[in-house]
């Protein structure tokens, strides 16, 4: 249970952290919108549901996460994957942790954290990985507290989605 004062009041927040569900989808998807929000990206937001669900819980999942619960309402989410890298081997990205702006800065997310390297551990993860955007001080101090390292040697490259598609034409 996480306390907390708001205005000369105490709320208390029961949070609860457990794997993530197929039913928790619509929650989490609206969590996405959210911080893509935050993060002055509301348009690029193309998954679905129904895609969330065959990439999660499909015959071969290529994601996982965890959720924040505040009884039945979902506040946070973590959300990983295995990764292999040729140098180290096994590896877990950790895709983003997002928590509800109203529910920011009470230990949520260092909650949601937790789970991802506990996974981590059990399968022998030879590393963890994450990105922050450069602008996001929060979070930045979030994972300095973690003593995270910054790497500042790679750049970060992409395709898009129609660059794949063309990229062969």
């Amino acid at each position: 249970m996480i306390k907390t004062k708001e205005l000369n009041n105490f709320v208390t927040m029961n949070i609860s952290i457990r794997k993530g569900l197929k039913d928790d989808l619509p929650q989490v998807l609206g969590l996405i919108k959210e911080l893509a929000a935050y993060e002055k990206a509301p348009l690029e937001v193309a998954v679905t549901i129904a895609e969330m669900e065959r990439d999660g819980f499909g015959e071969n999942p290529v994601f996982r996460f965890f959720v924040a619960e505040d009884g039945e309402k979902i506040v946070g989410i973590s959300l990983y994957y295995i990764k292999y890298s040729t140098w180290k081997g096994k590896c877990v990205f950790l895709e983003d942790i997002i928590v509800t702006e109203s529910y920011r800065k009470h230990g949520i997310g260092k909650k949601l954290f937790d789970p991802v390297v506990k996974v981590a551990k059990a399968m022998n993860a030879r590393r963890m990985e994450w990105q922050v955007l450069e602008w996001n001080e929060p979070a930045i101090k979030f994972y300095e507290k973690l003593d995270s390292h910054f790497d500042s040697e790679w750049v970060n490259c992409k395709l898009s989605g129609e660059q794949i598609q063309n990229y062969f034409k």
